[in-house]
Protein backbone atom coordinates (compact mmCIF):
# COMPACT_ATOMS: atom_id res chain seq x y z
CA UNK A 1 0.00 0.00 0.00
CA UNK A 2 1.12 3.52 -0.74
CA UNK A 3 0.79 6.27 1.82
CA UNK A 4 1.76 9.87 1.08
CA UNK A 5 0.77 12.95 3.02
CA UNK A 6 3.48 15.56 3.27
CA UNK A 7 1.43 18.41 4.77
CA UNK A 8 3.00 19.94 7.92
CA UNK A 9 1.59 18.57 11.17
CA UNK A 10 1.48 19.80 14.76
CA UNK A 11 0.36 18.31 18.07
CA UNK A 12 0.73 18.61 21.82
CA UNK A 13 3.23 15.83 22.53
CA UNK A 14 2.82 15.65 26.31
CA UNK A 15 0.01 13.89 28.15
CA UNK A 16 -3.22 15.80 28.92
CA UNK A 17 -3.35 17.68 32.23
CA UNK A 18 -1.19 20.15 34.12
CA UNK A 19 2.56 19.78 34.30
CA UNK A 20 5.75 21.72 34.74
CA UNK A 21 6.58 21.42 31.04
CA UNK A 22 4.41 20.91 27.99
CA UNK A 23 5.82 20.08 24.54
CA UNK A 24 4.34 21.05 21.19
CA UNK A 25 5.91 19.30 18.21
CA UNK A 26 5.82 20.16 14.50
CA UNK A 27 7.02 18.08 11.55
CA UNK A 28 7.37 19.47 8.04
CA UNK A 29 9.24 19.11 4.76
CA UNK A 30 12.76 20.58 4.65
CA UNK A 31 11.86 23.22 2.03
CA UNK A 32 9.27 24.69 4.43
CA UNK A 33 11.75 25.14 7.29
CA UNK A 34 12.70 28.76 6.59
CA UNK A 35 9.16 30.19 6.15
CA UNK A 36 7.81 28.22 9.14
CA UNK A 37 10.60 29.28 11.51
CA UNK A 38 10.35 32.90 10.29
CA UNK A 39 6.56 32.94 10.87
CA UNK A 40 6.78 31.53 14.41
CA UNK A 41 9.91 33.38 15.55
CA UNK A 42 10.32 36.51 13.39
CA UNK A 43 13.72 38.15 13.33
CA UNK A 44 15.22 35.21 15.18
CA UNK A 45 17.95 32.89 13.92
CA UNK A 46 17.04 29.29 14.72
CA UNK A 47 20.01 26.95 14.58
CA UNK A 48 19.64 23.15 14.35
CA UNK A 49 20.27 21.17 17.55
CA UNK A 50 20.83 24.29 19.63
CA UNK A 51 18.68 24.96 22.69
CA UNK A 52 17.26 28.49 22.64
CA UNK A 53 14.93 30.38 25.01
CA UNK A 54 12.64 32.49 22.86
CA UNK A 55 9.44 34.46 23.34
CA UNK A 56 6.38 32.92 21.70
CA UNK A 57 3.78 35.44 20.49
CA UNK A 58 0.15 34.76 19.65
CA UNK A 59 -1.54 35.66 16.37
CA UNK A 60 -1.95 39.26 17.65
CA UNK A 61 1.74 39.48 18.67
CA UNK A 62 0.92 39.31 22.38
CA UNK A 63 3.40 37.36 24.52
CA UNK A 64 2.14 33.92 25.51
CA UNK A 65 5.27 32.44 27.11
CA UNK A 66 9.04 32.21 26.96
CA UNK A 67 9.67 28.75 25.55
CA UNK A 68 12.65 26.47 25.06
CA UNK A 69 12.93 25.84 21.32
CA UNK A 70 14.68 22.88 19.67
CA UNK A 71 14.99 22.52 15.90
CA UNK A 72 16.12 19.34 14.10
CA UNK A 73 16.77 19.68 10.38
CA UNK A 74 15.80 16.86 8.01
CA UNK A 75 16.67 14.01 7.83
CA UNK A 76 18.35 13.94 11.27
CA UNK A 77 15.13 13.94 13.29
CA UNK A 78 12.57 11.58 14.75
CA UNK A 79 10.29 11.71 11.69
CA UNK A 80 12.98 12.11 9.05
CA UNK A 81 11.45 15.51 8.21
CA UNK A 82 12.39 18.81 9.83
CA UNK A 83 11.07 18.82 13.40
CA UNK A 84 10.48 21.76 15.73
CA UNK A 85 9.79 21.31 19.45
CA UNK A 86 8.40 24.14 21.57
CA UNK A 87 8.77 23.43 25.29
CA UNK A 88 6.57 25.79 27.26
CA UNK A 89 5.01 25.74 30.73
CA UNK A 90 2.60 22.82 30.97
CA UNK A 91 -0.74 24.50 31.54
CA UNK A 92 -3.47 22.99 29.30
CA UNK A 93 -4.90 26.40 28.40
CA UNK A 94 -1.47 27.83 27.54
CA UNK A 95 -0.59 24.87 25.33
CA UNK A 96 -3.90 25.19 23.46
CA UNK A 97 -3.22 28.91 22.93
CA UNK A 98 0.23 28.15 21.49
CA UNK A 99 -1.28 25.44 19.29
CA UNK A 100 -3.98 27.81 18.01
CA UNK A 101 -1.46 30.57 17.34
CA UNK A 102 0.80 28.21 15.38
CA UNK A 103 -2.14 26.96 13.28
CA UNK A 104 -3.14 30.55 12.49
CA UNK A 105 0.39 31.76 11.65
CA UNK A 106 1.15 28.73 9.49
CA UNK A 107 -2.17 28.46 7.67
CA UNK A 108 -0.31 29.46 4.49
CA UNK A 109 1.48 26.09 4.35
CA UNK A 110 -1.53 23.93 5.27
CA UNK A 111 -0.46 23.10 8.84
CA UNK A 112 -2.91 20.69 10.50
CA UNK A 113 -3.24 18.81 13.78
CA UNK A 114 -1.57 15.40 13.59
CA UNK A 115 -3.57 12.20 13.79
CA UNK A 116 -2.77 9.87 16.73
CA UNK A 117 0.56 8.18 16.06
CA UNK A 118 1.24 10.21 12.91
CA UNK A 119 4.73 11.37 13.95
CA UNK A 120 5.77 7.74 14.33
CA UNK A 121 4.00 6.88 11.08
CA UNK A 122 6.12 9.46 9.26
CA UNK A 123 9.25 8.13 10.95
CA UNK A 124 8.38 4.72 9.53
CA UNK A 125 7.53 6.00 6.04
CA UNK A 126 10.75 8.00 5.92
CA UNK A 127 12.89 5.01 6.87
CA UNK A 128 13.79 6.17 10.38
CA UNK A 129 12.42 2.91 11.80
CA UNK A 130 10.83 -0.27 10.50
CA UNK A 131 7.26 -1.39 11.16
CA UNK A 132 8.20 -3.51 14.18
CA UNK A 133 10.01 -0.57 15.79
CA UNK A 134 7.07 1.72 15.07
CA UNK A 135 4.71 -0.71 16.81
CA UNK A 136 7.13 -0.87 19.74
CA UNK A 137 6.64 2.86 20.37
CA UNK A 138 3.02 2.33 21.41
CA UNK A 139 4.09 -0.76 23.33
CA UNK A 140 6.58 1.31 25.31
CA UNK A 141 3.92 3.91 26.08
CA UNK A 142 1.29 1.34 27.04
CA UNK A 143 3.61 -0.99 28.98
CA UNK A 144 1.78 -2.32 32.03
CA UNK A 145 4.88 -3.72 33.74
CA UNK A 146 8.64 -3.27 33.92
CA UNK A 147 9.12 -6.43 31.88
CA UNK A 148 6.82 -5.12 29.13
CA UNK A 149 8.70 -1.79 29.08
CA UNK A 150 12.08 -3.55 28.73
CA UNK A 151 10.70 -5.79 25.98
CA UNK A 152 9.30 -2.80 24.09
CA UNK A 153 12.64 -1.00 24.42
CA UNK A 154 14.44 -4.00 22.93
CA UNK A 155 12.05 -4.03 19.96
CA UNK A 156 12.38 -0.26 19.52
CA UNK A 157 16.16 -0.55 19.43
CA UNK A 158 15.80 -3.01 16.54
CA UNK A 159 16.69 -6.29 18.32
CA UNK A 160 13.60 -8.09 16.97
CA UNK A 161 14.14 -6.82 13.44
CA UNK A 162 17.79 -7.85 13.46
CA UNK A 163 16.89 -11.38 14.58
CA UNK A 164 14.27 -11.67 11.84
CA UNK A 165 16.73 -10.37 9.23
CA UNK A 166 19.35 -12.86 10.44
CA UNK A 167 16.87 -15.73 9.95
CA UNK A 168 15.97 -14.30 6.54
CA UNK A 169 19.62 -14.12 5.52
CA UNK A 170 20.09 -17.81 6.37
CA UNK A 171 17.02 -18.65 4.29
CA UNK A 172 18.35 -16.56 1.40
CA UNK A 173 21.69 -18.35 1.53
CA UNK A 174 20.05 -21.79 1.51
CA UNK A 175 17.75 -20.76 -1.31
CA UNK A 176 20.57 -19.27 -3.40
CA UNK A 177 22.62 -22.45 -3.02
CA UNK A 178 19.63 -24.68 -3.87
CA UNK A 179 18.87 -22.64 -6.99
CA UNK A 180 22.53 -22.83 -7.97
CA UNK A 181 22.28 -26.61 -7.88
CA UNK A 182 19.24 -26.38 -10.17
CA UNK A 183 20.81 -23.91 -12.59
CA UNK A 184 24.01 -25.92 -12.95
CA UNK A 185 22.91 -29.57 -12.96
CA UNK A 186 26.00 -30.63 -14.89
CA UNK A 187 28.18 -29.69 -11.94
CA UNK A 188 28.76 -32.10 -9.08
CA UNK A 189 27.09 -30.27 -6.21
CA UNK A 190 26.17 -33.16 -3.94
CA UNK A 191 28.66 -32.00 -1.36
CA UNK A 192 27.26 -28.49 -1.61
CA UNK A 193 23.78 -29.80 -0.94
CA UNK A 194 24.69 -31.83 2.09
CA UNK A 195 27.13 -29.53 3.79
CA UNK A 196 25.77 -26.09 2.98
CA UNK A 197 22.20 -26.01 1.69
CA UNK A 198 20.61 -28.18 4.32
CA UNK A 199 22.91 -26.87 7.06
CA UNK A 200 21.82 -23.29 6.37
CA UNK A 201 18.18 -24.36 6.33
CA UNK A 202 18.53 -26.13 9.70
CA UNK A 203 20.28 -23.07 11.17
CA UNK A 204 17.40 -20.94 9.95
CA UNK A 205 14.94 -23.36 11.58
CA UNK A 206 16.72 -23.09 14.95
CA UNK A 207 16.70 -19.30 14.63
CA UNK A 208 12.98 -19.29 13.79
CA UNK A 209 12.09 -21.57 16.69
CA UNK A 210 13.85 -19.21 19.08
CA UNK A 211 12.12 -16.22 17.49
CA UNK A 212 8.72 -17.90 17.80
CA UNK A 213 9.25 -18.69 21.48
CA UNK A 214 10.31 -15.11 22.21
CA UNK A 215 7.50 -13.69 20.07
CA UNK A 216 4.89 -15.72 21.98
CA UNK A 217 6.25 -14.34 25.23
CA UNK A 218 6.28 -10.88 23.68
CA UNK A 219 2.60 -11.13 22.77
CA UNK A 220 1.83 -12.08 26.37
CA UNK A 221 3.78 -9.06 27.62
CA UNK A 222 2.06 -6.76 25.13
CA UNK A 223 -1.51 -7.94 25.54
CA UNK A 224 -1.42 -9.62 28.94
CA UNK A 225 -3.45 -12.75 29.70
CA UNK A 226 -6.98 -13.09 30.98
CA UNK A 227 -7.57 -15.46 33.89
CA UNK A 228 -11.18 -16.33 34.71
CA UNK A 229 -12.09 -17.46 38.24
CA UNK A 230 -15.12 -19.78 38.02
CA UNK A 231 -16.91 -22.23 40.25
CA UNK A 232 -19.96 -22.74 42.44
CA UNK A 233 -21.11 -19.95 44.79
CA UNK A 234 -19.04 -19.46 47.95
CA UNK A 235 -16.00 -21.49 46.89
CA UNK A 236 -13.84 -18.40 47.44
CA UNK A 237 -13.50 -16.79 44.01
CA UNK A 238 -13.79 -13.22 45.31
CA UNK A 239 -11.46 -14.01 48.20
CA UNK A 240 -8.88 -15.35 45.75
CA UNK A 241 -9.20 -12.22 43.60
CA UNK A 242 -8.56 -10.05 46.65
CA UNK A 243 -5.59 -12.20 47.66
CA UNK A 244 -4.02 -12.02 44.19
CA UNK A 245 -4.73 -8.30 43.88
CA UNK A 246 -3.43 -7.49 47.36
CA UNK A 247 -6.50 -5.33 47.96
CA UNK A 248 -10.21 -5.55 48.75
CA UNK A 249 -11.33 -5.46 45.14
CA UNK A 250 -14.43 -7.64 45.49
CA UNK A 251 -17.06 -7.88 48.25
CA UNK A 252 -16.81 -11.10 50.25
CA UNK A 253 -19.70 -12.42 52.37
CA UNK A 254 -21.04 -15.77 53.56
CA UNK A 255 -24.16 -15.23 51.45
CA UNK A 256 -24.15 -17.36 48.31
CA UNK A 257 -24.56 -15.38 45.12
CA UNK A 258 -23.03 -12.14 46.47
CA UNK A 259 -21.08 -11.64 43.21
CA UNK A 260 -23.71 -10.98 40.52
CA UNK A 261 -21.47 -9.47 37.83
CA UNK A 262 -17.95 -9.98 36.53
CA UNK A 263 -15.23 -7.98 38.26
CA UNK A 264 -11.94 -7.37 36.47
CA UNK A 265 -8.63 -6.41 38.01
CA UNK A 266 -5.23 -6.00 36.35
CA UNK A 267 -2.18 -7.22 38.24
CA UNK A 268 1.19 -8.81 37.40
CA UNK A 269 2.86 -12.13 38.17
CA UNK A 270 6.65 -11.74 37.97
CA UNK A 271 6.19 -8.80 35.61
CA UNK A 272 3.63 -10.57 33.40
CA UNK A 273 0.39 -8.51 33.13
CA UNK A 274 -2.78 -10.42 33.97
CA UNK A 275 -6.44 -9.47 33.94
CA UNK A 276 -8.12 -11.54 36.67
CA UNK A 277 -11.88 -11.88 36.20
CA UNK A 278 -14.06 -12.74 39.19
CA UNK A 279 -17.37 -14.22 38.07
CA UNK A 280 -20.77 -15.04 39.47
CA UNK A 281 -21.10 -18.47 41.06
CA UNK A 282 -22.52 -21.08 38.71
CA UNK A 283 -25.63 -22.92 39.90
CA UNK A 284 -29.25 -23.53 39.01
CA UNK A 285 -31.29 -20.49 40.09
CA UNK A 286 -34.61 -18.76 39.43
CA UNK A 287 -33.20 -15.34 40.33
CA UNK A 288 -33.27 -13.30 37.09
CA UNK A 289 -30.36 -11.06 38.17
CA UNK A 290 -28.23 -14.04 39.18
CA UNK A 291 -29.06 -15.74 35.85
CA UNK A 292 -27.74 -12.69 34.01
CA UNK A 293 -24.57 -12.91 36.10
CA UNK A 294 -24.13 -16.59 35.17
CA UNK A 295 -24.54 -15.72 31.48
CA UNK A 296 -21.68 -13.25 31.87
CA UNK A 297 -19.66 -15.94 33.62
CA UNK A 298 -20.05 -18.21 30.60
CA UNK A 299 -18.96 -15.34 28.35
CA UNK A 300 -15.89 -14.76 30.55
CA UNK A 301 -15.00 -18.45 30.24
CA UNK A 302 -15.20 -18.25 26.44
CA UNK A 303 -12.89 -15.19 26.39
CA UNK A 304 -10.31 -16.36 28.95
CA UNK A 305 -6.76 -17.44 28.18
CA UNK A 306 -6.70 -19.56 31.36
CA UNK A 307 -9.62 -20.80 33.46
CA UNK A 308 -9.17 -21.44 37.20
CA UNK A 309 -11.99 -23.70 38.36
CA UNK A 310 -12.30 -23.33 42.14
CA UNK A 311 -13.67 -26.08 44.35
CA UNK A 312 -14.19 -26.15 48.13
CA UNK A 313 -11.49 -28.40 49.61
CA UNK A 314 -13.44 -28.69 52.87
CA UNK A 315 -16.24 -30.47 51.04
CA UNK A 316 -18.96 -28.22 52.43
CA UNK A 317 -19.87 -27.26 48.85
CA UNK A 318 -19.92 -30.39 46.68
CA UNK A 319 -17.82 -30.41 43.54
CA UNK A 320 -20.39 -30.78 40.78
CA UNK A 321 -18.90 -32.73 37.86
CA UNK A 322 -21.66 -31.36 35.65
CA UNK A 323 -20.39 -27.87 36.43
CA UNK A 324 -16.88 -28.77 35.32
CA UNK A 325 -18.28 -30.22 32.10
CA UNK A 326 -20.10 -26.98 31.43
CA UNK A 327 -16.92 -24.97 31.96
CA UNK A 328 -15.09 -27.16 29.44
CA UNK A 329 -17.98 -26.74 27.01
CA UNK A 330 -17.71 -22.94 27.00
CA UNK A 331 -13.91 -22.62 27.11
CA UNK A 332 -12.12 -22.13 23.80
CA UNK A 333 -10.37 -25.22 22.40
CA UNK A 334 -6.91 -25.54 23.93
CA UNK A 335 -7.62 -23.16 26.82
CA UNK A 336 -5.81 -24.41 29.95
CA UNK A 337 -8.21 -25.43 32.75
CA UNK A 338 -6.70 -25.65 36.22
CA UNK A 339 -8.52 -27.11 39.23
CA UNK A 340 -7.88 -25.02 42.36
CA UNK A 341 -8.87 -26.50 45.73
CA UNK A 342 -9.51 -23.57 48.08
CA UNK A 343 -9.93 -23.47 51.89
CA UNK A 344 -7.21 -26.03 52.68
CA UNK A 345 -6.72 -24.17 55.97
CA UNK A 346 -9.97 -25.70 57.20
CA UNK A 347 -9.17 -29.37 56.51
CA UNK A 348 -7.04 -31.99 58.22
CA UNK A 349 -3.35 -32.44 57.47
CA UNK A 350 -4.08 -35.88 55.99
CA UNK A 351 -6.60 -34.49 53.47
CA UNK A 352 -4.29 -31.61 52.69
CA UNK A 353 -1.51 -34.03 51.79
CA UNK A 354 -3.92 -35.87 49.48
CA UNK A 355 -4.50 -32.66 47.55
CA UNK A 356 -0.76 -31.92 47.45
CA UNK A 357 -0.08 -35.36 45.99
CA UNK A 358 -2.52 -34.77 43.11
CA UNK A 359 -0.61 -32.97 40.31
CA UNK A 360 -3.87 -32.01 38.55
CA UNK A 361 -4.99 -29.88 41.51
CA UNK A 362 -3.43 -26.80 43.10
CA UNK A 363 -4.35 -26.59 46.83
CA UNK A 364 -4.57 -23.06 48.24
CA UNK A 365 -6.04 -20.97 50.99
CA UNK A 366 -7.23 -17.57 49.79
CA UNK A 367 -7.67 -16.64 53.46
CA UNK A 368 -4.10 -17.44 54.65
CA UNK A 369 -2.44 -17.04 51.20
CA UNK A 370 -1.02 -20.55 51.45
CA UNK A 371 -0.25 -22.01 48.01
CA UNK A 372 -0.64 -18.70 46.14
CA UNK A 373 2.96 -18.71 44.89
CA UNK A 374 2.53 -22.25 43.58
CA UNK A 375 -0.66 -21.13 41.81
CA UNK A 376 1.13 -18.19 40.20
CA UNK A 377 3.92 -20.51 39.04
CA UNK A 378 1.38 -22.88 37.42
CA UNK A 379 -0.28 -19.98 35.60
CA UNK A 380 3.08 -18.74 34.26
CA UNK A 381 3.93 -22.29 33.26
CA UNK A 382 0.79 -22.46 31.10
CA UNK A 383 1.80 -19.32 29.16
CA UNK A 384 5.44 -20.44 28.87
CA UNK A 385 6.75 -17.57 31.01
CA UNK A 386 8.51 -19.54 33.72
CA UNK A 387 11.88 -18.71 32.23
CA UNK A 388 11.47 -15.01 32.91
CA UNK A 389 11.45 -12.16 30.42
CA UNK A 390 15.17 -11.63 29.84
CA UNK A 391 15.80 -11.15 26.11
CA UNK A 392 12.09 -11.11 25.23
CA UNK A 393 11.00 -8.46 22.74
CA UNK A 394 7.56 -7.00 22.30
CA UNK A 395 5.56 -8.73 19.57
CA UNK A 396 2.08 -8.68 18.06
CA UNK A 397 -0.18 -11.40 16.75
CA UNK A 398 0.80 -10.31 13.23
CA UNK A 399 4.44 -11.12 13.96
CA UNK A 400 3.47 -14.52 15.33
CA UNK A 401 1.46 -15.33 12.22
CA UNK A 402 4.36 -14.41 9.91
CA UNK A 403 6.81 -16.48 11.95
CA UNK A 404 4.42 -19.46 12.06
CA UNK A 405 4.00 -19.36 8.27
CA UNK A 406 7.76 -19.11 7.72
CA UNK A 407 8.40 -21.96 10.15
CA UNK A 408 5.73 -24.16 8.51
CA UNK A 409 7.25 -23.74 5.03
CA UNK A 410 10.76 -24.33 6.34
CA UNK A 411 9.64 -27.47 8.19
CA UNK A 412 8.19 -28.83 4.93
CA UNK A 413 11.47 -28.14 3.16
CA UNK A 414 13.54 -29.85 5.84
CA UNK A 415 11.15 -32.80 6.00
CA UNK A 416 11.67 -33.20 2.27
CA UNK A 417 15.45 -32.96 2.63
CA UNK A 418 15.52 -36.20 4.62
CA UNK A 419 13.71 -38.09 1.88
CA UNK A 420 15.72 -40.06 -0.68
CA UNK A 421 13.31 -38.64 -3.28
CA UNK A 422 14.00 -34.99 -2.40
CA UNK A 423 13.06 -32.69 -5.29
CA UNK A 424 15.28 -29.65 -5.12
CA UNK A 425 12.73 -27.55 -7.08
CA UNK A 426 10.07 -28.02 -4.39
CA UNK A 427 12.67 -27.60 -1.63
CA UNK A 428 13.75 -24.24 -3.11
CA UNK A 429 10.10 -23.16 -3.50
CA UNK A 430 9.35 -23.88 0.18
CA UNK A 431 12.41 -21.81 1.12
CA UNK A 432 11.11 -18.99 -1.08
CA UNK A 433 7.71 -19.10 0.61
CA UNK A 434 9.37 -19.13 4.04
CA UNK A 435 11.41 -16.06 3.11
CA UNK A 436 8.32 -14.35 1.73
CA UNK A 437 6.49 -14.91 5.03
CA UNK A 438 9.32 -13.16 6.88
CA UNK A 439 9.37 -10.27 4.42
CA UNK A 440 10.00 -10.09 0.71
CA UNK A 441 13.44 -8.74 -0.11
CA UNK A 442 12.66 -8.04 -3.76
CA UNK A 443 13.31 -4.36 -3.37
CA UNK A 444 9.72 -3.14 -3.49
CA UNK A 445 9.78 -2.42 0.25
CA UNK A 446 12.49 0.15 -0.38
CA UNK A 447 10.28 2.21 -2.67
CA UNK A 448 9.21 5.56 -1.12
CA UNK A 449 6.08 5.37 1.06
CA UNK A 450 5.53 1.66 0.44
CA UNK A 451 4.21 -0.26 3.45
CA UNK A 452 4.42 -4.07 3.44
CA UNK A 453 1.92 -4.78 6.19
CA UNK A 454 2.29 -8.57 6.26
CA UNK A 455 -0.52 -10.54 7.88
CA UNK A 456 -3.50 -8.35 8.81
CA UNK A 457 -6.86 -9.25 10.33
CA UNK A 458 -9.95 -8.52 8.23
CA UNK A 459 -10.81 -5.32 10.11
CA UNK A 460 -7.22 -4.08 9.86
CA UNK A 461 -7.09 -4.85 6.14
CA UNK A 462 -10.32 -2.94 5.53
CA UNK A 463 -9.03 0.09 7.44
CA UNK A 464 -5.73 0.05 5.56
CA UNK A 465 -7.53 -0.18 2.21
CA UNK A 466 -9.86 2.65 3.15
CA UNK A 467 -7.18 5.14 4.18
CA UNK A 468 -4.26 4.32 1.90
CA UNK A 469 -3.35 6.48 -1.06
CA UNK A 470 -3.24 3.36 -3.22
CA UNK A 471 -3.46 -0.42 -2.92
CA UNK A 472 -0.64 -2.14 -4.80
CA UNK A 473 -1.03 -5.65 -6.19
CA UNK A 474 2.30 -6.43 -7.91
CA UNK A 475 1.30 -9.88 -9.12
CA UNK A 476 2.96 -11.53 -12.13
CA UNK A 477 0.51 -14.43 -12.34
CA UNK A 478 -3.17 -14.55 -11.40
CA UNK A 479 -6.26 -16.57 -12.10
CA UNK A 480 -8.48 -13.67 -11.02
CA UNK A 481 -7.07 -11.46 -8.24
CA UNK A 482 -9.64 -10.85 -5.48
CA UNK A 483 -7.65 -8.45 -3.17
CA UNK A 484 -7.87 -5.53 -5.67
CA UNK A 485 -11.65 -6.07 -5.80
CA UNK A 486 -11.76 -5.75 -2.00
CA UNK A 487 -9.68 -2.59 -2.20
CA UNK A 488 -12.05 -1.10 -4.81
CA UNK A 489 -14.97 -1.87 -2.48
CA UNK A 490 -13.25 0.21 0.23
CA UNK A 491 -12.75 3.12 -2.18
CA UNK A 492 -9.00 2.69 -2.69
CA UNK A 493 -7.18 3.40 -5.93
CA UNK A 494 -5.45 0.27 -7.20
CA UNK A 495 -2.09 -0.28 -8.90
CA UNK A 496 -1.76 -3.74 -10.47
CA UNK A 497 0.82 -5.90 -12.18
CA UNK A 498 0.73 -5.40 -15.93
CA UNK A 499 -0.63 -8.83 -16.92
CA UNK A 500 -3.53 -9.71 -19.29
CA UNK A 501 -5.94 -11.22 -16.75
CA UNK A 502 -5.86 -8.13 -14.50
CA UNK A 503 -6.40 -5.86 -17.52
CA UNK A 504 -9.39 -7.99 -18.52
CA UNK A 505 -11.03 -7.80 -15.09
CA UNK A 506 -10.17 -4.31 -13.88
CA UNK A 507 -9.73 -2.37 -17.13
CA UNK A 508 -9.62 1.41 -16.66
CA UNK A 509 -10.34 1.17 -12.92
CA UNK A 510 -6.67 0.45 -12.24
CA UNK A 511 -3.19 1.68 -13.04
CA UNK A 512 -0.58 -0.83 -14.17
CA UNK A 513 3.14 -1.28 -13.50
CA UNK A 514 5.91 -3.57 -14.64
CA UNK A 515 6.58 -5.64 -11.52
CA UNK A 516 10.13 -6.29 -12.64
CA UNK A 517 10.94 -2.59 -12.38
CA UNK A 518 10.37 -1.53 -8.75
CA UNK A 519 12.08 1.82 -9.42
CA UNK A 520 8.79 3.15 -10.87
CA UNK A 521 7.69 6.43 -9.23
CA UNK A 522 4.25 5.58 -7.89
CA UNK A 523 3.56 9.12 -6.68
CA UNK A 524 4.03 10.46 -10.21
CA UNK A 525 1.97 7.63 -11.66
CA UNK A 526 -0.97 8.46 -9.39
CA UNK A 527 -0.66 12.23 -9.66
CA UNK A 528 -0.55 12.16 -13.46
CA UNK A 529 -3.57 9.89 -13.89
CA UNK A 530 -7.31 10.61 -13.98
CA UNK A 531 -8.68 9.56 -10.59
CA UNK A 532 -12.28 10.43 -11.57
CA UNK A 533 -12.07 8.21 -14.64
CA UNK A 534 -10.74 5.35 -12.48
CA UNK A 535 -13.58 5.86 -9.99
CA UNK A 536 -16.23 5.69 -12.73
CA UNK A 537 -14.65 2.53 -14.14
CA UNK A 538 -14.45 1.02 -10.63
CA UNK A 539 -18.20 1.48 -10.23
CA UNK A 540 -18.79 -0.55 -13.39
CA UNK A 541 -16.37 -3.30 -12.25
CA UNK A 542 -17.99 -3.57 -8.81
CA UNK A 543 -21.42 -3.74 -10.44
CA UNK A 544 -20.28 -6.56 -12.69
CA UNK A 545 -18.70 -8.64 -9.91
CA UNK A 546 -21.07 -7.92 -7.02
CA UNK A 547 -22.03 -10.61 -4.50
CA UNK A 548 -25.66 -10.18 -5.57
CA UNK A 549 -24.85 -10.95 -9.19
CA UNK A 550 -22.61 -13.87 -8.24
CA UNK A 551 -25.33 -15.33 -6.02
CA UNK A 552 -27.87 -14.89 -8.81
CA UNK A 553 -25.67 -16.73 -11.32
CA UNK A 554 -25.10 -19.52 -8.78
CA UNK A 555 -28.86 -19.90 -8.25
CA UNK A 556 -29.32 -20.18 -12.02
CA UNK A 557 -26.77 -22.99 -12.13
CA UNK A 558 -28.52 -24.80 -9.27
CA UNK A 559 -31.86 -24.43 -11.04
CA UNK A 560 -30.42 -25.70 -14.32
CA UNK A 561 -28.68 -28.78 -12.97
CA UNK A 562 -30.94 -29.62 -10.05
CA UNK A 563 -34.20 -29.09 -11.93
Amino acid sequence: MLFNDKTPIIAIATAPGRGGIGVIRLSFEADLADPILAALFPQRSIEPRRVQLLPFLDENNALLDHAVVLYFSAPASYTGESVLEIQAHGGPVLLKLILRAALTKLAFCGLRIAEPGEFTKRAFLNGRMDLTQAEAVSGLIDAASEAAAHAAARSLSGDFSREVHAAGDLLDEARALSEASLDFPEEDLEDLKEKQIFTRAREAQIKLEGLLANARRGVVLADGITVALVGAPNVGKSSLLNALAGDEVAIVTEIAGTTRDRIEHWTAFDGIPLCIVDTAGMRETNDIVEQKGIERTLKAISEADIVLHLVDASGRIPDDEALLTRVREYARPGTPLLIVANKIDSISLERRNEYCDDASIVPISAKTHEGLEALKARVLEYVDMTGGTEGVFLARERHLECLRMASAHLSKALEMSTSPFCMMEIFAEELRLAGRALGDKSGIEKMPNIVLVGYAKDAEARALMKYCKAFIFPSTYEGFGIPPMEALCMGARIVLGDIPVLHEIYGASALYINCNKPEVNLDELLDNSDALKEKAAAKAVLGKYSWEKTAGELVKLFDRYAG
